[in-house]
């Protein structure tokens, strides 16, 4: 393939894309932090746990 016919299809296809608003970004970054930091908690918590429980367990 020619690399001219390839940039040009490249740029034809880019402008057919919808890209999101500032604001729709804006706001799936913020979903995608709090979902990242919320599943972040709930891992640290169960390790927490698990370590505690192991713990207990080897102590014995």
């Amino acid at each position: 393939m020619n690399p001219v016919a390839y940039v040009r299809q490249v740029r034809e296809e880019l402008a057919k894309v919808t890209w999101p608003t500032r604001r729709d970004a804006m706001n799936m970054t913020l979903v995608v932090v709090g979902v990242s930091v919320a599943v972040g908690v709930y891992i640290g918590g169960l390790d927490s746990i698990f370590t505690s429980a192991l713990d207990l367990l080897l102590k014995k």
